[in-house]
């Protein structure tokens, strides 16, 4: 819960320096980037929030990593302080709700459509515009392939949950039967 209140104050403040310097892009890429090497190397992870290592260590990982990537002053300098705060742990969290404000900004939200095979093109569109419709918003699909639903889909967006798929429908009859005996 702490993590939550924190991450949403700093993508607050960089919500804002984003507005008035009209970076949303720039910024939603660079800290979903960072986010991802966060989560997807654990000795980067280790290397920015390990108290074992002192501060000055980890300032100089993140200015390595920083330069690496070509990352702005501005984002620079909001990583940087991360790392002499004792944040970068909430690093992946700050992205996410980053990513939420900015779609929220532009009427849009992130959605994920399952389903046991590869959605056609067309179906995909359908999907997307009855998500659209649903919550009058933009809807930004991504789609999975998860044979274990057996077929259907279950399409996600926000806390909205379809699930229509033969899985759930089985499970349902399967919990009816138990009830009547």
């Amino acid at each position: 819960m702490k993590n939550t209140v924190l991450a949403k104050r700093y993508a607050k403040a960089l919500f804002a320096v984003g507005k008035e310097g009209n970076a949303f892009a720039e910024f939603t890429k660079t800290l979903n980037a960072m986010a991802e090497l966060f989560v997807g190397m654990p000795e980067v992870s280790d290397a920015l929030t390990n108290p074992l290592y002192p501060v000055e260590a980890r300032e100089k990982v993140m200015e390595h990593l920083l330069t690496s990537m070509q990352v702005t002053q501005v984002l620079g300098n909001f990583f940087k302080l991360l790392v002499q705060k004792k944040r970068a742990n909430i690093l992946p969290d700050i992205a996410a709700v980053f990513q939420a404000m900015v779609d929220a900004d532009n009427n849009m939200c992130q959605g994920t459509v399952v389903s046991a095979m590869e959605l056609t093109p067309e179906l995909s569109a359908k999907v997307q515009a009855t998500l659209e419709k649903i919550t009058g918003k933009q809807v930004v699909l991504t789609a999975q392939v998860d044979p274990s639903i057996i077929g259907g889909i279950v399409a996600k967006v926000g806390d909205l949950v379809l699930d229509g798929s033969i899985k759930s429908q089985l499970a349902g009859l399967k919990e009816s039967i138990k009830g009547s005996v």
